[in-house]
């Protein structure tokens, strides 16, 4: 009677799981025993099943894109919307942790063009591509001196064993000018894996259009300086990658990839500055037309990794080179007129940039596991970073001409040690990291002394996670990274304008910020929350240092910043009713910012919300709401504080063809405020000022995403890579 019972039970759960995934029907089971025959109306068994969206590891969270239903139809930028610890705002500034100190890993290693262009490239790239986001927010010591507070790792699909090719082209064009275009070719012979990616991005005058109003007042002579400037910065830039991988057989595997990008912007702009004293009278005045004729950055790198696998299982060896290059070319000219008592007697200038960085990174990685839950990581890693920078500035109306050469050396030798631990409900994981560098800076031109520093630093980090029930976890950790500074900030030139003097600190050294953190979670299929609190403390940080004396400014950096912030990381994933998602991310901090040496302070709580409702309508539509913005004054350095803002935006979108390969949206951002604005004041130094921005905000958009062919592959990569994320202040800042 027992066997009886379960193999009707098997039957009946046969019987279902070969309806799942049809609407609900009416089938009539007919049932003879000896000469009764009678049949019965059963309804359809429809079994509904989702895969968690979020997943929680030891050192990292996950959200699983291919389970999204709506991935096939949306880009990579509409599911970091909704990745716990990341928001989006309408300009698609995007913030990991509620900060920009983050760099972007592709399939596990560092990839220079997406950390610089993230905001162009996930706005075209289709979500269909990419199996997994992650934040990695705790990264072992095999990184975790790469200077970042977390990582976003973008894990396209696994390849396979299929031969064929697919597709992707996607195309926007919004109503403030701005066409975006992205095309990607992926195809596999045999063995060969090959993916080619480019995209290109247009910026209008108009998209671009910005105006700024600055109200100053210098403490030591009282004088009140006035200025409204106007302009914008058109342009366009263009970013391609290739990547290719072989297997050599089951346990070799190599891989090799090349990509950057380039830009080209027209900056220019008008400016109208008057000084008055305490009575009002005007001491001077002058309006400027500045411009940029000359603009470009590009920056290209590559990588080649080797991966062995042993017959051990989880046992490799990985070996990695990669090469990065950047190059920036600006010329300015500034031309002075309707100028009445004005203390300089130039009427114009050009200044001309030229820096050049290059990188060269070894890495050689090796994991064990050592019996069953445990693992042994270790590695060595060697940077060769070189900086060079030749800037001149030619004032015209008087014989003047400036010519300065820097260059800057950094070599860096670490190795470390992870070890990693996983049984029943416990995870662990605990590593130390040394690193010695050679920082060396020299002058070409034989203005400056050559000068070296050698630095030794180790770094420790540790997290451990408790799995309490199916749906519950909480983990904490310890953590530690370090900056080092870059050309921008080490640069000792001289750049001299008729209010403004400033250079950078060929002295500066690397500094050091560790992170306490908790992270409960309680994951549902329908319901997903996440709170995260965290202490992050910092001394000898890389800040700037501003004096002012007879009414001009003077500008540069030190290591003086002591800086502590208290968060509490807040996200929630709702899903009430069939079709229906609610995502709130949530990040309220204390900062406090200090220049010990000058006794100069900024504290203050703020609060970086972002809400998304997604909602399927009739006929395959699907619509979305979205606010954001920031509650509170926030701290910005020890200098300046930042004013509240907000914004919002709407889509509606359609697909259509089979397997909903084309896909049509339409999008409104900001449809009711025609312009952003923005507030921060000076609270500290010299002088107190006031300053107030206004940006293009109303659009309204039109993106069409095609995907074509079959093949279901992306290139594959070794496991682990190269990243280099330690760089503050380099050739472009984030």
């Amino acid at each position: 009677m027992k066997h009886i019972g379960i193999m009707a039970l098997l039957l009946l759960m046969a019987a279902g799981a070969g309806e799942s995934t049809a609407q609900t029907k009416t089938d009539t089971t007919k049932v003879k025993s000896d000469s009764i025959t009678w049949s019965k109306e059963l309804d359809g068994v429809v079994i509904k099943a989702q895969k968690q969206l979020v997943k929680q590891e030891i050192d990292r969270i996950g959200y699983d894109v291919q389970a999204d239903e709506e991935s096939k139809t949306q880009t990579v930028m509409d599911m970091l919307r909704k990745v716990p610890m990341v928001t989006v705002d309408g300009q698609d500034n995007i913030l990991v942790k509620g900060n920009s100190n983050y760099k972007i890993y592709k399939n596990g290693h560092y990839d220079p063009s997406l950390s610089k262009n993230a905001k162009e490239t996930f706005k075209s790239m289709p979500a269909s591509m990419v199996k997994r986001i992650e934040v990695i927010t705790d990264p072992g010591a095999r990184e975790d001196a790469e200077g970042v507070d977390a990582i976003l790792n973008i894990v396209m699909v696994d390849g396979s064993k299929m031969q064929g090719m697919t597709g992707v082209i996607s195309a926007t064009y919004n109503s403030l000018n701005h066409p975006n275009f992205y095309g990607s070719l992926t195809g596999q012979i045999g063995k060969l894996l090959t993916s080619v990616e480019y995209g290109y991005g247009g910026m209008s005058s108009r998209e671009t259009e910005n105006s700024t109003y600055t109200d100053r007042t210098y403490l030591d002579t009282g004088n009140r300086m006035l200025s409204q400037s106007d302009g914008s910065n058109p342009g366009s830039i263009h970013y391609a990658d290739i990547n290719a991988s072989y297997d050599i057989d089951s346990l070799n595997l190599l891989s090799a990839s090349f990509g950057g990008y380039f830009y080209k912007l027209n900056v220019q702009g008008d400016s109208r500055t008057s000084l008055n004293n305490s009575s009002s009278d005007i001491l001077y005045r002058f309006n400027n037309h500045y411009w940029m004729p000359g603009y470009s950055h590009h920056s290209w790198n590559g990588r080649l990794d080797y991966e062995h696998k042993t017959r051990r299982k989880g046992e490799r060896l990985t070996l990695s080179y990669m090469l990065a290059l950047t190059r920036q070319h600006s010329d300015q000219e500034n031309t002075y007129t309707e100028i009445v008592n004005a203390p300089f007697k130039y009427t114009g200038s050009l200044q001309t940039e030229r820096e050049r960085f290059t990188e060269h990174t070894f890495q050689a990685d090796w994991l064990r596991p050592l019996g069953k839950g445990h693992k042994l990581e270790i590695g060595t890693k060697y940077i060769d970073r070189n900086n060079n920078s030749h800037n001149t500035q030619d004032f015209y109306g008087i014989d003047l001409l400036t010519n300065d050469e820097f260059r800057h050396t950094t070599r860096v030798v670490a190795a470390y040690a992870d070890y990693i631990y996983n049984h029943d409900k416990w995870s662990a994981r605990a590593g130390l990291r040394y690193e010695h560098s050679y920082m060396q800076g020299e002058y070409p031109d034989g203005k400056g002394n050559t000068y070296d520093k050698h630095l030794n630093d180790w770094v420790p980090q540790a997290s451990l996670k408790y799995q309490m029930t199916d749906a519950q976890s909480l983990k904490l950790s310890y953590t530690t990274s370090i900056n080092r500074p870059g050309i921008s900030y080490l640069n000792p030139a001289v750049v001299t304008s008729p209010m403004v003097v400033q250079q950078g600190n060929p002295n500066l050294v690397s500094s050091r910020t560790q992170r306490i953190s908790l992270i409960y979670s309680y994951i549902l299929p329908h319901l997903t929350l996440q709170i995260a609190p965290a202490y992050n403390f910092s001394s000898g940080g890389i800040s700037s240092i501003q004096t002012a004396k007879n009414d001009i400014r003077y500008n540069t950096y030190d290591n003086i910043l002591r800086y502590r912030r208290f968060s509490i990381e807040q996200y929630v994933q709702w899903k009430p009713f069939v079709g229906t998602t609610f995502v709130i991310n949530n990040n309220l901090r204390y900062e406090h910012n200090e220049n010990p040496n000058l006794g100069y302070r900024t504290f203050g709580w703020s609060d970086n919300f972002y809400a998304n409702l997604s909602q399927k309508l009739p006929w395959k539509l699907l619509f979305y709401a979205v606010t954001y913005g920031k509650i509170g004054h926030s701290p910005s350095g020890i200098y300046y504080i930042q004013h509240s803002y907000y914004g919002y935006y709407f889509s509606l979108q359609r697909s259509f063809l089979k397997d909903d390969r084309l896909t049509v949206r339409l999008g409104a951002n900001a449809p009711f405020n025609k312009y952003w604005t923005s507030e921060a004041e000076t609270v500290n130094g010299d002088y107190r000022d006031y300053q107030k921005s206004w940006n293009r905000a109303r659009s309204f958009s039109l993106s069409v995403t095609w995907r074509f062919g079959s093949l279901k592959a992306n290139v594959k990569k070794t496991e682990h890579s190269i990243e280099n994320d330690d760089v503050v202040g380099g050739i472009t800042k984030k």
